[in-house]
């Protein structure tokens, strides 16, 4: 029956789009807690790995870099998720697209983010692989600009969802958030609190993305 058929299809067809349109809330709320809390179990790890005076191989060290690999997979997918959630008409609740400066800057600062991030994966793959390290090693000036297109990235799409309507972070998510970067920034040995500072601010994405 033609009638039939079609109301099936739609059905269908409305169900799918349900799932792709809930796909970015997942992606979000995931990246958003396991992100830092790798990134806080990695300096834990690399403590315990400089605890005999020197940070080199060994089981702290590979499994430290395994999850720091894994952070960073994850923050390219927070940075993906919060661009589809921030430009889609009615992902967070609201009708109207962002307008085309707007647009502009959260596509600038999506890649940007992920550019910064594939810098980090290049870096910690060759501190895995030592040979991979030698053979294509990161070149100085994205090793230079990385981090900081990396943290540019991130902190626009944050800003732009503590401040849009309605909120998806609180407005201390970000300023919390650049904070962990800055203790991390000034010494390595503070990767746990700069990951809790991190985690912190990234938390209530959590709770308010759904």
């Amino acid at each position: 029956m033609p009638g039939r058929s079609t109301h099936c299809q739609a059905g269908a067809m409305t169900d799918t789009d349900v799932r792709v349109s809930r796909q970015p809330f997942h992606l979000v709320r995931t990246a958003a807690v396991g992100a830092p809390v790798l990134l806080l179990l990695y300096g834990v790890l690399r403590i315990i790995d400089g605890l005999d005076g020197d940070h080199g191989p060994g089981w702290a060290w590979d499994l430290g870099h395994a999850l720091f690999l894994v952070a960073f997979v994850l923050f390219a997918g927070l940075v993906v998720g919060l661009r589809r959630l921030l430009g889609s008409a009615g992902a967070v609740g609201s009708s109207i697209r962002p307008r085309t400066g707007l647009r502009v800057l959260l596509d600038v600062a999506t890649v940007a983010g992920l550019v910064g991030v594939v810098a980090f994966l290049w870096v910690i793959l060759g501190d895995l692989f030592p040979r991979l390290g030698d053979a294509a090693p990161l070149p100085d000036p994205l090793m230079a600009v990385g981090p900081l297109l990396f943290q540019f990235g991130l902190l626009t799409l944050l800003v732009r969802a503590a401040v849009g309507r309605p909120r998806l972070i609180p407005g201390w998510g970000p300023p919390l958030v650049l904070l962990g970067f800055v203790a991390i920034a000034v010494n390595l040995d503070l990767l746990p609190i700069g990951a809790a500072l991190i985690l912190s601010g990234l938390l209530p994405l959590w709770h308010r993305v759904h």
